[in-house]
């Protein structure tokens, strides 16, 4: 029988000991949801009025928390003014169910547009994602740009 370098084999071991610590490790947290303006008005006329839609939808078994605070802040630009510029979780339109202890957050902010331009909504998100075993808090950016005609 062959025998193998010392070296090939503490090498051979720390392969098996790096992927065993990685397979106990949680994920990185940005990884576990997808924020989407999906629905948002994105063109409007002057004088009129549209609705800015944030989605924070979990993934991979996480929750977003309804104890811990979540705040988005939103303000905007080129004659685009939204309704509403702070909300916290009570603000979100998805409710909590018998099926559904941590439903994933939905705001839809009414905005006013002013003169025609360009104009836009940003948003900033502050809020944990959670698993069984950590939360963690994420802050994000989002921006929606908005033609007014």
């Amino acid at each position: 029988m062959p025998s193998v370098p010392w070296f090939t084999a503490v090498f051979g071991l720390l392969l098996v000991l790096v992927s065993l610590g990685a397979q106990g490790q949680e994920p990185d947290p940005s990884s576990l949801y997808e924020l989407s303006t999906e629905g948002s008005s994105k063109t409007v006329n002057a004088g009129g009025s549209g609705k800015l839609v944030i989605s924070i939808r979990t993934k991979g078994g996480a929750h977003i928390s309804d104890e811990t605070p979540l705040k988005v802040e939103i303000s905007g630009t080129g004659g685009v003014k939204p309704e509403k510029q702070k909300l916290s979780y009570a603000d979100s339109i998805t409710a909590k169910s018998a099926l559904a202890r941590y439903p994933d957050p939905r705001f839809e902010v009414p905005f006013a547009a002013g003169v025609p331009g360009k104009g836009g909504l940003d948003a900033k998100l502050t809020f944990f994602v959670c698993t069984e075993k950590v939360c963690a808090r994420q802050q994000k950016s989002i921006h929606l740009p908005v033609e007014v005609k």
